[in-house]
């Protein structure tokens, strides 16, 4: 144990560091609060231990090699785990300092989740935020192997795997159709599926949560869905729909695109449930530091509210 906390865990963490800063020496550095000289050495240490490459070096990023990078996700957990684990045992964990990753999807870069986390810095000066945006299995990847503290999923967890991970629904994402303005349903109230059975889709790839439930939604109105046309930024298949190339199922906005229409969703999917997704607020697999749980609470009271 001795050799693990006085030698290992430095040098393991310097290269998990490497990793989460996307192979900026001169950031991990800094992240961990020691020079970088200081930090060479350690991988330098690390490799001579292993016997093997850990690094490839680039100028002034670095990228894990495979073997390292296989290493990395093996300890990141059981690591992190340990010095959270240490440091609260000490009493060293302050939860008014330190760092929270923070994930959220990228279709809520804007309103509600942005106004949160704001309000919590105020509140919290002294905790840093790192933020990363991305889909639901990448969030979901990054909370079970601990490259995240916490993360605003969509949908909810569920399966062996994700319903492992503690949560709470805070709320839910309304889905409408986004239709070209010349479309002969752009100035209804509210638009039935079926009524686009003979539109073209412009979709999600298949991985995506989005996509698979726009093709269960659209066989529960007795179409499959003509998908000629696939992005994966929600931005990008609004402007495709502006330009007259299809329809498509996404989240509604405030303001809609110039050019699209907005048009709610009337009635509702076979299943019962309305035309939306579930929001959750998502623990990682590996306990939370004191500033990641004041995140957690701030969260759960606010969205409770």
């Amino acid at each position: 144990m001795d050799e693990w906390m006085t030698r290992l865990a430095p040098e393991l963490r310097a290269l998990l560091e490497i990793d989460e800063q996307d192979g900026f020496v001169t950031e991990a550095a800094r992240s961990l609060g020691i020079p970088q000289s200081t930090l060479s050495r350690r991988i330098r240490a690390l490799e001579d231990l292993l016997g093997l490459a850990l690094l490839v070096r680039t100028g002034r990023r670095a990228a894990l090699t495979p073997r390292a990078r296989e290493l990395a996700e093996a300890v990141r957990g059981p690591l992190t785990g340990l010095e959270r684990a240490v440091a609260a045992t000490a009493g060293e964990a302050d939860p008014a300092g330190g760092r929270v990753r923070f994930g959220f999807p990228l279709t809520m870069g804007q309103g509600r989740a942005p106004e949160l986390l704001a309000a919590f810095r105020r509140g919290h000066p002294g905790i840093r935020l790192e933020l990363r945006q991305g889909h639901g299995a990448a969030l979901f990847a990054d909370l079970r192997a601990g490259r995240l503290d916490l993360a605003l999923t969509i949908p909810a967890p569920a399966g062996e795997e994700q319903g492992a991970l503690e949560h709470r629904v805070v709320g839910s994402q309304r889905i409408v159709a986004v239709l070209p303005e010349a479309h002969p349903c752009a100035r209804e109230d509210s638009v039935r599926l079926e009524e686009l059975a003979g539109s073209q889709f412009i979709g999600t790839p298949r991985s995506y949560h989005l996509r698979r439930l726009t093709d269960a939604w659209c066989a529960g109105a007795g179409f499959a869905p003509r998908v000629d046309v696939e992005a994966a930024e929600f931005a990008a298949i609004r402007e495709l729909v502006a330009l007259g190339m299809g329809v498509a199922l996404l989240p509604a906005l405030s303001r809609p695109l110039r050019g699209t229409a907005e048009v709610p969703l009337a009635g509702g999917p076979a299943r019962g449930e309305g035309w939306s997704r579930e929001i959750a607020l998502v623990r990682s697999a590996v306990p939370l530091s004191p500033p990641a749980q004041s995140l957690w609470d701030f969260l759960a009271r606010a969205t409770a509210a």
